[in-house]
């Protein structure tokens, strides 16, 4: 049931198809069958660091987009938006869920963990990626997966350059139908002053499935 309940709030948070970045709807219903789930299972810390989590993620919404309906990086996001009654609602949830799984920490509680360190970031530039691609590191023990080598190796590249993230990004099999990891690929490669293949990347991101929103993100 927390599989499931966090498949329909990925799906709200970024749609995988049709003209908006998400779907309201399925955020809400996520968000309801989440504080269900831990009313249930007060002791769970599965439930308690999936409601954590969607807090988290969801308290950027309003900042995801711009007035005209274009996505809106979190770099560039204006985090005055943030929904901070959410955030505060949701930190203390982590601490919860890290103290009832000390040994072997539960994957919502540490992806969590990941959420409120840039929901607690003033800036950007004050993002402690240090932090972040240790919680990732511990995240990588306890539910591997090439999406969660991705979201590593993004983060490495932030805390030490993108050489190092952008070798990561290149030695993860398996992903080469989904389209964030060519657009990874392809924001790396920019950054290295190597737009031609940066643009073929962008290419073949766009050659797979992403919502309308997102695919005007690649054409900007």
């Amino acid at each position: 049931m927390l599989a499931t309940t966090y498949l329909m709030f990925n799906e709200g948070y970024a749609a995988t198809a049709g003209p908006e970045l998400t779907r309201p709807a399925l955020v809400a219903e996520a968000l309801r069958l989440a504080r269900l789930l831990r009313r249930l299972r007060p002791g769970d810390p599965g439930a308690t660091g999936l409601l954590a989590l969607i807090l988290l993620q969801d308290s950027r919404r309003a900042a995801r987009t711009d007035a005209d309906g274009a996505a809106v990086l979190l770099a560039d996001q204006d985090r005055s938006r943030w929904d901070r009654a959410a955030i505060a609602e949701a930190v203390p949830l982590v601490g919860e869920g890290l103290r009832l799984s000390p040994a072997h920490p539960d994957p919502y509680v540490v992806q969590a963990a990941i959420a409120a360190c840039h929901a607690l970031a003033p800036s950007w530039a004050d993002t402690d990626w240090t932090a972040i691609e240790s919680w990732y590191e511990v995240l990588l023990r306890v539910d591997d997966g090439p999406v969660v080598r991705l979201n590593h190796a993004v983060a490495v590249a932030e805390a030490r350059g993108p050489q190092a993230g952008l070798a990561l990004v290149d030695a993860i099999e398996g992903l080469g139908d989904y389209p964030l990891w060519h657009a990874s690929r392809a924001a790396l490669l920019r950054r290295l002053d190597r737009p031609e293949e940066a643009a073929a990347a962008d290419d073949e991101a766009r050659r797979l499935p992403l919502n309308a929103v997102q695919r005007d993100l690649l054409d900007r």
